[in-house]
């Protein structure tokens, strides 16, 4: 019913596609197909059209279908493990951009949102657009203390539009799902998801406001990297004003050697950021690209970047930051089986997974690369292709690790459009792991003990008793995860010799969290190490011994 509303919309789509001789993906589309009967009467395209390749022609075609189709090429640009390198290319260049509305238009809006007159919120607004993309404009203005600012605000309707269009993406990949003989790849379904969740995150600028002061503060030196200050007091979901900045895009090489910027130290410094975000910090900026990534002209001795549109962000859970960061180093030393150990490990492929034909495929990937001089290896361009070939073996990929994936893409452009030597290995192999090295050392093991231990002591007498629970459940039929009978009869007669092995085990955790814990309380008292286990060790088994 769905494809049947909207197709008028739908078949102006199949004519533009047609226009650009992509009649591939008009043909894969069942709707589409009475086209065929009238394709005569559409116009031959150009010349010039059909000598480009497939990639320009979509990406032209998307650009004509609107700027919702063009956020959908954006994200599909990401999906280099879904579709080819050489469309991914052409899709990365689409720029989001379309003419500015109304000045005064955007003047309403901030008043309406902020309730209060613009001469009270600006001493200086300026109505003229210094930007403008399909979700928001941007303009310039001055506060009353004579700080410059920028002020972001939303299109006016544009919730609704965005929510027709996403039916209309939804429609369009319900189409392809069902017709397109490579659905099963290219999960289109799964590609309209990851733009409808995308345009969700960037209609709320506040969301985007609140990532920016957490970039801020985890560089708050500003060393390395600037990101603008976010004036709260005058934003909303709708309007969100920052500290303006000044510098140049990160691609505009000839403005930074103008400055006499030493290009060398900032690739470097670039590649160091992007491991320092992910891994340091768990949060970085996922739409990197040299747009977003200003070159700060005026820092001669120490130079820098800054940091702009805060709309797309990521982060990883604890788990998987920690496997991919191994997989990185074990990457860097060219140890195969342990990568193949890893992906298991972190849960991303099925345990009957035959690890040495792993091995092989990760060994097949990667010894070609290694030929080749360090300075002329892609990491991303490596980690892509081991993507790839892991999904022969069933790979679950997270939206996360795409993400990170389409980021480590972009900062390595940049990297090498600043220093086309740059040795990415060299740079990133000692960083990440001092990172590593800090983040999972003994001193930061205890600090987060002391932060959980709360947590533990206060569930840790229940640990023996739910197991307990649990055995007595599966050896009286009541779950289902056992059901041989021999195995029913030994579980109850483990249950007691478990439940007394458990509490005997709870004991030594105990007394080694616990000592740990009191050792890191109090390093400056006179306890020592074995007084404190000692002490620990007792009210451990006072306060944790489990009852019967």
């Amino acid at each position: 019913m769905t494809s049947l509303r909207l197709a008028p919309r739908l078949l102006r789509v199949a004519a533009i596609l047609l226009k650009y001789q992509l009649d591939e993906l008009v043909d894969g589309a069942h709707l589409f197909r009475p086209l065929k009967l009238v394709r005569a009467m559409f116009p031959r395209a150009p010349a010039e059209v059909r000598a480009l390749p497939r990639g320009a022609r979509l990406r032209l075609a998307l650009t004509e279908l609107g700027p919702i189709f063009v956020k959908a090429g954006q994200v599909l640009s990401t999906r280099r493990d879904l579709v080819p390198g050489d469309v991914a290319d052409e899709l990365a260049l689409l720029q989001d951009q379309v003419p500015p509305f109304p000045g005064a238009e955007a003047r309403a809006i901030v008043e309406r949102e902020l309730k209060a007159p613009i001469g009270t919120l600006y001493a200086r607004f300026d109505e003229n657009a210094l930007a403008s993309a399909s979700i928001a404009q941007v303009h310039a203005a001055t506060l009353h203390d004579g700080r410059e600012v920028v002020v972001k605000v939303l299109r006016p309707g544009i919730d609704k539009r965005i929510a027709r269009d996403v039916d209309l993406l939804h429609a369009l990949g319900e189409l392809a799902q069902r017709w397109h003989p490579n659905a099963d790849k290219i999960r289109p379904l799964e590609v309209v998801a990851e733009v409808e969740k995308m345009l969700s995150n960037e209609l709320d600028l506040q969301r985007e406001g609140a990532s920016a002061s957490l970039l801020r503060r985890n560089f708050a030196s500003g060393i390395d990297l600037y990101v603008p200050e976010v004036h709260w007091e005058l934003s909303t979901e709708g309007v969100l004003t920052l500290e303006r900045v000044h510098g140049v895009s990160a691609d505009d090489i000839a403005a930074i050697d103008r400055a006499g910027l030493d290009r060398k130290r900032l690739a470097e410094k670039g590649v160091r950021l992007f491991y320092e975000q992910v891994f340091r910090d768990n949060f970085f900026h996922a739409d990197a690209h040299p747009g977003n990534i200003w070159v700060d002209l005026t820092r001669l001795d120490e130079p820098r970047f800054i940091a702009l549109d805060f709309g797309i962000m990521g982060s990883l859970p604890e788990a998987d930051q920690y496997w991919l960061a191994e997989n990185f180093i074990a990457l860097f030393e060219r140890d195969y089986a342990r990568i193949a150990q890893l992906h298991v490990a972190a849960g991303w492929m099925p345990t009957t997974v035959r690890l040495d034909e792993l091995e092989a495929a990760v060994r097949t990937v990667c010894e070609p690369y290694f030929t080749r001089p360090l300075s002329q290896i892609s990491i991303a361009e490596l980690v892509v292709k081991l993507f790839q070939t892991a999904r022969r073996f069933e790979l679950t990929l997270q939206p996360q690790l795409i993400l990170l994936q389409k980021t480590l893409l972009n900062i390595e452009g940049v990297g090498r459009m600043l220093d086309p030597d740059i040795d990415i290995w060299a740079v990133a192999h000692p960083v990440l792991k001092r990172i590593l090295r800090e983040r999972y050392s003994v001193r930061a093991t205890l600090r987060d003990v002391r932060r959980r231990l709360p947590e533990w002591i206060h569930t840790a007498p229940r640990v023996p008793e739910l197991v307990r629970d649990a055995l007595r459940q599966v050896a009286s039929g009541e779950r289902r995860e056992v059901a041989d009978p021999l195995v029913v009869l030994q579980a109850r007669e483990e249950s007691r010799r478990l439940h007394r092995v458990l509490a005997c085990g709870f004991l030594g955790a105990a007394l080694l969290v616990g000592s740990a814990v009191v050792y890191a309380l109090a390093p400056h008292t006179h306890w020592s190490l074995p007084g404190a286990f000692a002490v620990a060790g007792l009210a451990a088994f006072v306060v944790g011994w489990p009852r019967r």
